[in-house]
């Protein structure tokens, strides 16, 4: 069964949920893909990954079924550009700080007249060439999402100029970077971050933008979806590897 991207799921209305891919490991990004989650986003901000291994991931996680979507290094033009032409099916843009910085980000992910990438179909995105033109710039506009990070007291202020933008899809709120920002390190459900999120949230949507957020628990995938999210980052690999370990290593203690 052919893969329908998460761009044109997000689009028909449903909610989409992906991790954090924090180890530089095609297998895992695999075992994702096969265990279920709708696309991984492999982590390039806070990772130490190259573009050529990072390709592999996204390889991996396809044939598994699985969307990859890559957390760039910073919103840097030639970041984006990598990111799309080693064949991500997303890209997630952080630490923007400007109206401007985001324009600009999201511009370099589409090409003409929606954008200002620059031209290649002698890459992975374009099948090495196997893809006509018409086909490829069909694809890389219908099917290639443009989710920018609003994590930061400056964006919180300007989701409505945000949402002016047409080639951003997906607003995605980083509870954690907020927090922070906030004065509340760590207290992702303090009462003023929890009610920026939401702030932010229903201006969004208001403004016609769909919304991610990342998610530590069902609770939160929960309470977020009610609100109107979609583009649900539950997670993280190392997360989830670790928390395992810790209750295989309690359980096997009992018998010392």
């Amino acid at each position: 069964m052919e893969r329908v991207s998460i761009k044109r799921r997000l689009k028909r209305g449903e909610v989409v949920i992906g991790t954090f891919l924090k180890f530089n490991s095609a297998a895992i990004a695999e075992m994702l893909g096969y265990a279920g989650f709708d696309f991984v986003i492999i982590d390039g901000e806070h990772s130490p990954f190259t573009y050529p291994e990072m390709e592999q991931m996204i390889r991996a996680a396809n044939g598994a079924g699985a969307d990859a979507v890559i957390r760039i290094p910073s919103y840097a033009g030639e970041h984006v550009l990598h990111a799309a032409d080693i064949g991500a099916q997303g890209v997630q843009i952080p630490s923007v700080g400007t109206i401007e910085q985001a324009e600009d980000a999201v511009r370099e992910l589409r090409y003409y007249p929606n954008g200002s990438r620059g031209f290649a179909l002698t890459q992975r995105a374009a099948k090495y060439t196997f893809m006509s033109k018409d086909e490829y710039f069909n694809a890389s506009e219908e099917d290639v999402l443009s989710v920018v990070h609003v994590e930061n007291l400056e964006m919180a202020a300007k989701v409505e100029e945000l949402c002016k933008i047409p080639q951003i899809d997906v607003l995605f709120i980083g509870p954690g970077d907020l927090s922070q920002a906030t004065g509340h390190p760590g207290e992702l459900n303090h009462p003023e971050v929890v009610a920026l999120v939401e702030r932010i949230t229903a201006e969004a949507l208001k403004n016609g933008k769909m919304v991610g957020v990342f998610c530590g628990s069902k609770a939160d995938i929960e309470k977020y979806t009610k609100l109107g999210i979609q583009y649900i980052a539950f997670g993280s690999d190392l997360a989830m590897i670790a928390a395992k370990f810790k209750d295989v290593s309690k359980d096997i203690a009992s018998v010392r």
